[in-house]
């Protein structure tokens, strides 16, 4: 008998997914203990990046005399770029080493981000801190984002995606909250030491000791995928994912154009409020509600997507961003008014966050699913350089408040580009 052709299209690899053993299940209820371990490790991945939201800019202007918003934005520059790049590399690896080994790597990395931050004598110290911060959060977000749409198959993948989103953007809340309330009382540079050498040695021993791997379960949902065995070359990916597939490449400026005007709700609305006259603790508590209400709302709005499809979240997601962000730029620092803007910009994160990775996850074949999403990510995330860079610029030339709303106006057509290149048509299309 003639041998089977290979069905691996040109440039895959030529590593087929080993086949898993009976007692390996897909579901959230069946995988239930090490689900809930992923969600809360994933908090202590959010919690990293909180206790730097509402004090690390406060740091670089008060302490280090950083005046220009180009400069002080560098730390979200570089934290953007090295998770970025991490992501890209990441989804690529996961299939060759597993996603566990990658997890602890990206925590053990995370280990010398307080060491940094308290020994800096000048501000490129904390520049380095958060490459580190972004190697990790590339590592370490990316594995659990990985692991928990892995265990439950593709039933529940929004609801999935949403309890992972909503608990490592509830530990950016807390952590947020909590070190601007302590940087009232204590130095800022201080709190954010202690805090993050307790939220890292936590994280990676939780990752060493308790999480498994799910590279078994991979295999179990391959098995029933009408495409073949075996991964997608990294090339191949990536030009599905930036421009070849119109569902994957609306996707991916999306989240590109949502982790922009992040960048500048980081790096700049301290710095907006605090010259308005806002305290420490006024500016903590606006740094909290915004990622507060983001990790909430994507409980609801991952599930949401489940049942009405990925694209109408989307679009109005980035349309309420948009309003938000007019909104904050009139308040004048007024804090009910910046509050409220805050809200908002969390309902629209919410509705965009975990939505547009399952959209990418809908589009691809389980083998090919690492690959995908670190693609999509490595764009998103790509949105903290370009807000780095663009938010600093623009609020040098145009002030804080045009800043903010050159942001909302590229938010907005963001919405409309999803809407055009996100059509049902299309993406059913690609699935099939």
């Amino acid at each position: 008998m003639a041998a089977r052709p290979d069905p691996a299209a040109p440039g895959e690899r030529r590593r087929a997914i080993r086949s898993p053993p009976p007692d390996v299940r897909l579901g959230l209820a069946a995988n239930l203990p090490q689900f809930t371990l992923l969600v809360a490790v994933n908090a202590f991945v959010g919690a990293m990046v909180g206790v730097e939201r509402s004090a690390l800019p406060l740091v670089g202007h008060d302490d280090f005399g950083i005046v220009s918003s180009t400069a002080l934005l560098s730390f979200v520059v570089a934290f953007g770029l090295a998770k970025a790049i991490t992501n890209l590399g990441a989804g690529a690896i996961a299939e060759r080493v597993g996603r566990r080994r990658l997890l602890v790597l990206g925590w053990a990395l995370a280990l010398p981000i307080p060491i940094l931050i308290g020994s800096a004598s000048s501000w490129s110290w904390i520049v380095a801190a958060n490459v580190l911060l972004g190697l990790n959060q590339g590592l370490a977000w990316s594995m659990t984002v990985l692991m928990k749409i892995d265990l439950v198959g593709p039933r529940r993948r929004g609801l999935a995606l949403g309890l992972n989103e909503s608990a490592g953007y509830g530990g950016v809340a807390l952590a947020a909250a909590a070190t601007g309330w302590l940087a009232a009382e204590y130095t800022p540079q201080t709190v954010l030491v202690w805090s993050a050498a307790a939220i890292a040695v936590v994280g990676f021993l939780l990752s060493v000791a308790l999480v498994r791997d799910t590279g078994r379960h991979v295999a179990l949902e391959q098995e029933g995928h009408a495409a073949g065995g075996r991964a997608p070359s990294l090339s191949r990916s990536f030009a599905s994912v930036t421009y070849r597939v119109p569902a994957l490449r609306a996707a991916s400026g999306t989240g590109l154009v949502n982790n922009l005007n992040d960048a500048l709700a980081w790096g700049l609305v301290p710095v907006f409020l605090s010259t308005r006259g806002a305290s420490v603790a006024e500016i903590g508590i606006v740094a909290g509600v915004y990622p507060a209400v983001w990790g909430l709302g994507q409980i609801v709005a991952g599930g949401l997507s489940d049942r009405t499809g990925r694209r109408p979240l989307i679009v109005l997601g980035m349309l309420v961003q948009a309003v938000a962000l007019v909104v904050l730029a009139a308040s004048g620092g007024e804090l009910g008014l910046a509050v409220g803007a805050a809200v908002l910009l969390g309902i629209g994160t919410a509705l965009v966050y975990p939505t547009l990775i399952a959209a990418v996850s809908d589009a691809v074949a389980p083998v090919a699913r690492a690959s995908a999403v670190g693609v999509y990510r490595f764009w998103r995330d790509m949105g903290y350089v370009l807000g780095g860079l663009g938010a600093g610029v623009a609020a040098d030339a145009l002030g804080l408040s045009g800043a903010i709303l050159v942001v909302a106006a590229a938010t907005a057509l963001a919405g409309v580009w999803a809407l055009v290149d996100m059509a049902p048509r299309r993406a059913a299309a690609h699935s099939r």
